[in-house]
């Protein structure tokens, strides 16, 4: 009898420490309100608005009479971009943006992709839906948010979109694609309270997919969307069918990652370290702090103090195309600080690059994109979100000149259920912009993967 007890005692522990377990693996968060003042007595309303990007006369003369302004500081000789963006190269930069890029153009081709808004939690949020025009009959959309980050927007996804609602292989998924701009960043309002990080962005963009009728999708991420998708993964695991990423920081240290760390570079086979891996992971130690140092000011900058350098910014095209342009080259590939040009023209056509700039500074979201720095390292590694795996079906994209590397056996000890990790042929850090055919693919072979192993939910 005593032994039944216990044994019953024992299972039902057990069950209580396996259902408590269960239930901090999955995010909580509470609903906020991001608008001026309190509240609205009456509820939000919850209609969904066309919008178009506009522009007029006096925002294009207010531009060039800035531009027409500007100091000139020259370059010291020989230092390509290694001390920052080329002052003679962001002369003709400049010059092409004064003279030959045509505004009014290539907001005809954002407006080519329908825009929308609608207020959550007292937010304007923006996105572009993009439906795809020719479904095969007997055949379904699979609906994808796609989440942009820093200093990207919605329009990294430009070269990226037809190429999943329009696939010319026969045997190819065709996807519903759902691009918001994240709160503070391009057309979204931004935030007049503090407090707003990623968890609070993946809530308002869950809330998006449910008021556009979505039952269940996928997620793709880089950058701050790596963080968005995951916690939007963490938050409701069972809609969110399948994470997509091409960014994975390093996880937090715990044994198995700390033991890779000392002897995977005598050991790589022991960790199913690849040559890549060897190669990115083990330089001396001296230089993995240098090149750290090299490429983490801003981060500094915009964890801490955001308004004082975002309001320059806000104030000046060319210095904001400076800044933002600087990490196109040199988070493409770190050896184009070398280049007396950066690079920049290898990956990009610098109509796409200032189509960027000029989201950022039509908008005015320069300030309010770097504060989401601050609102996210405030809490760092004591985040809820930090110590809770994610189970959803993910797959990784592992592009070589990535600004972090991290190997499968780093990104496995934070997504349980990794199905898929690629090591890239080329690209870097803004690989959804500068290698989309490479992209489309990652994510096709991805989801027909994770459609094999589940079946769908009618939407």
């Amino acid at each position: 009898m005593f032994t039944a007890v216990l044994v019953a005692l024992a299972i039902g522990g057990l069950i209580i420490f396996l259902v408590q377990r269960s239930r901090n693996h999955v995010l909580k968060s509470e609903n906020g309100w991001w608008g001026a003042g309190a509240p609205p007595d009456a509820e939000e309303d919850v209609t969904i608005r066309p919008f178009k990007v506009t522009t007029s006369d006096e925002e294009l003369e207010d531009l060039y009479r800035r531009m027409d302004q500007t100091r000139p500081v020259p370059s010291l000789e020989d230092s390509q971009f290694n001390y920052g963006f080329n002052s003679h190269y962001l002369e003709k930069v400049v010059s092409y943006w004064r003279k030959d890029f045509d505004w009014r153009r290539q907001v005809d081709r954002l407006n080519q992709y329908p825009h929308f808004k609608t207020s959550i939690e007292g937010i304007n949020v923006h996105y572009v839906h993009v439906k795809p025009k020719n479904l095969p009959e007997g055949t379904r959309a699979i609906p994808l948010m796609m989440v942009h980050g820093w200093p990207g927007s919605f329009y990294e996804f430009y070269g990226l979109i037809p190429l999943l609602t329009e696939p010319t292989n026969p045997g190819d998924l065709v996807f519903e694609v759902v691009c918001p701009s994240i709160p503070g960043y391009g057309f979204s309002e931004a935030p007049q309270k503090k407090g707003f990080d990623s968890v609070c962005a993946a809530r308002i963009f869950h809330e998006l997919m449910k008021r556009l009728g979505f039952q269940q999708f996928y997620a793709h991420g880089g950058d701050w969307g790596w963080l968005v998708t995951t916690n939007m993964a963490q938050l409701e695991p069972k809609i969110v069918k399948g994470l997509h990423l091409n960014f994975a920081p390093p996880p937090k240290p715990g044994l198995l990652v700390v033991l890779s760390i000392i002897l995977g570079r005598h050991f790589p086979k022991l960790f199913g370290f690849t040559d890549m891996d060897v190669e990115r992971l083990f330089p001396c130690m001296k230089k993995l702090v240098v090149e750290s140092i090299k490429e983490s000011g801003y981060m500094h900058i915009q964890a801490t103090k955001p308004d004082t350098v975002g309001r320059a910014l806000n104030d000046s095209p060319v210095g904001l195309a400076a800044y933002i342009l600087e990490k196109f080259s040199t988070w493409t590939d770190h050896d184009f600080r070398n280049l007396e040009d950066g690079g920049l023209t290898r990956k990009f056509s610098l109509d796409d690059l200032l189509t960027n700039i000029m989201i950022y500074w039509t908008s005015g979201c320069i300030i309010s994109s770097m504060r989401f720095y601050k609102e996210n390292f405030s809490r760092g590694l004591d985040a809820p979100h930090a110590k809770i795996p994610v189970y959803v079906p993910t797959g990784f994209a592992c592009f070589p000149n990535e600004l972090m590397h991290t190997p499968k056996l780093w990104v496995q000890q934070k997504y349980h259920n990794l199905i898929s990790f690629s090591p890239m042929q080329r690209g870097g850090h803004f690989a959804a912009m500068e290698e989309p055919q490479l992209m489309a693919e990652d994510i096709q072979k991805f989801t027909k993967t994770v459609e094999k192993q589940q079946p769908e939910k009618k939407q």
